[in-house]
C-alpha cells in the first residue's frame, strides 16, 4: 500500500514538472472592452455623398482635432465613428453649406490604440492593436520569445474602471491546448518573466 501511495505521489511530481497540471483556469481578469472611439495619430475615411471632388482620408492631429473641409478644425478624439458623421453633417447644416447631407466615416488606422510587449522577447515595444488580437499573436508581433523567457509566467495588465488588473498567464498552457488563447484590448501591456535556472 505504502509502494502504491509513493508511486502516486511521484507521478504527480512528473505531471507538474512536466507542466500538465498548468492552465488558465484560475484567471481573474476582466473580458476586454471593444472601443472604436478615435484618438491621436488615428486614420478614417469621411465621405459626404456627392461631394465627389473633397479629400477622404484625414488624420487625427496630436490635439484631438482634425482639419475638414468647408467646417474646417473639429475635435473627434473620443468620438465614435457615427458621431464623427453626425458632427460634420450637424455644421454643414448650421453654416448652411449643405441642406441634408448624407456623411459616411469608417477609420483605417487604429494608431492611438496600442498593446505593449515587454521583458523577454526578441523585438520589446509598443504595437498596434486591431480587433480580435491574442496574447500568442501579441507574443509574435514582439518576435516571438528569446532563449530565457519563462513561458510558464507572463503577466497581462489591463486598465478597467476600477483600475489595473494583473494576473500571470500560461502562454505553455495555451500552447498546449490545455487553455484558450486570450482575446487582448487595447492598452493591455505584457510582460514576459525571465526564467530561473
Amino acid at each position: 500500500m505504502a509502494v502504491r501511495a509513493l508511486l502516486v505521489l511521484v507521478l504527480a511530481v512528473a505531471l507538474v514538472a512536466c507542466g500538465g497540471a498548468s492552465s488558465n483556469a484560475h484567471l481573474n481578469l476582466p473580458p476586454p472592452v471593444e472601443s472604436t472611439s478615435v484618438g491621436a495619430g488615428d486614420v478614417f475615411h469621411l465621405e459626404i455623398v456627392s461631394e465627389k471632388d473633397l479629400p477622404e482620408e484625414y488624420q487625427v492631429a496630436s490635439d484631438g482635432t482634425v482639419d475638414l473641409p468647408y467646417i474646417h478644425r473639429v475635435k473627434v478624439s473620443g468620438l465614435e465613428p457615427q458621431q464623427i458623421a453626425a458632427l460634420v453633417r450637424k455644421k454643414l447644416m448650421e453654416q448652411k453649406i449643405l441642406t441634408d447631407p448624407s456623411v459616411v466615416v469608417s477609420v483605417k488606422e487604429y494608431n492611438s490604440k496600442r498593446v505593449t510587449v515587454l521583458g523577454q522577447v526578441q523585438k520589446p515595444g509598443s504595437f498596434p492593436f486591431s480587433s480580435g488580437l491574442t496574447l500568442i499573436q501579441a507574443i509574435s508581433q514582439a518576435g516571438g520569445f528569446n532563449s530565457i523567457a519563462n513561458k510558464d509566467k507572463v503577466n497581462l495588465t489591463r486598465k478597467t474602471p476600477n483600475g489595473a488588473k494583473t494576473v500571470m498567464v500560461s502562454v505553455d498552457a495555451i500552447t498546449g491546448g490545455r487553455s484558450p488563447d486570450l482575446l487582448l484590448q487595447a492598452g493591455d501591456q505584457i510582460y514576459v518573466r525571465e526564467r530561473i535556472f
